[in-house]
């Protein structure tokens, strides 16, 4: 009789998070049997003057309400932070945030945590769904973000009436096109991946870096690849800029895995 052929192997996954956060799930991918190739699309810098961060966080317990945009703000403020302030409540994006509080002792059972009701949803817009605007109407809210990013919610509470104040907790760049970087980028799109993309910022310096290998015909081909994103923010970004072949996951690990494991 003949010999049945072995399936297909499933293509590689790259990984973009930051080196920091990417470990749990190439651990979770790899225990699945997947290939995954790590490939940081935002390198994370400390400050390099942390005395305005330590001051303003010095001053907790006088805010209503303090909002995280990623898990890089909460590891970078809770250097400083010995304990939470009780009745401060907190705020964050999505599942990942959540897990990272937790990390650091904080989670539903010693504090407010406000977050999106689906956590499918990890953006700004669906967090302030959730949001108890009236609750800090008049109240100064504190927002713990990087160096750039979206103002939506920030504009969101001032329109609301709260006394918004942001604080800088961290640096991050797209890193630079090195030989290294340029021949990893050259083998990935050589073929097929599915490529997990946590940042619109992310995405945006990755289509970056690849126009940087050739006259164009690099860009094509990452077109042509697959993309996992955990929301629609994203893949309407990955849409403005020609690639179509998306699945848009929800947010978490537990999310990502299912969608990987349903497109292989």
């Amino acid at each position: 009789m003949p010999l049945t052929p072995p399936p297909p192997m499933p293509d590689p996954v790259v990984i973009t998070r930051p080196r920091a956060q990417a470990g749990v799930l190439a651990d979770a991918l790899a225990a699945l049997g997947r290939d995954v190739v790590l490939l940081p699309l935002l390198e994370i810098f400390p400050l390099a003057e942390q005395a305005p961060l330590q001051g303003v966080l010095a001053g907790l317990a006088d805010y209503a309400l303090v909002a995280f945009v990623s898990p890089n703000a909460i590891d970078a403020a809770f250097a400083h932070i010995p304990c939470w302030p009780k009745g401060v409540a907190l705020a964050v994006l999505g599942e990942a945030s959540l897990a990272c509080l937790a990390g650091h002792g904080v989670d539903d059972s010693n504090a407010t945590i406000f977050r999106p009701h689906d956590a499918r949803r990890s953006d700004s817009e669906h967090l302030l769904q959730a949001l108890d605007l009236e609750r800090v109407a008049g109240k100064p809210v504190l927002i713990v973000r990087g160096d750039s990013g979206r103002e939506l919610i920030g504009d969101a509470l001032r329109a609301a009436g709260a006394q918004v104040h942001t604080v800088t907790a961290y640096r991050r760049q797209v890193p630079c096109m090195t030989a290294q970087l340029g021949t990893t980028l050259h083998r990935l799109l050589a073929r097929q991946n599915d490529w997990i993309i946590t940042s619109s910022e992310a995405l945006r310096g990755l289509l970056g870096l690849v126009a940087q290998l050739d006259a164009g015909a690099a860009v094509v081909k990452m077109q042509q690849q697959h993309l996992i994103v955990p929301h629609a923010r994203i893949a309407e970004t990955a849409r403005a800029l020609g690639l179509t072949r998306l699945t848009v996951a929800g947010s978490g690990d537990s999310a990502l895995l299912a969608a990987l494991q349903l497109h292989s």
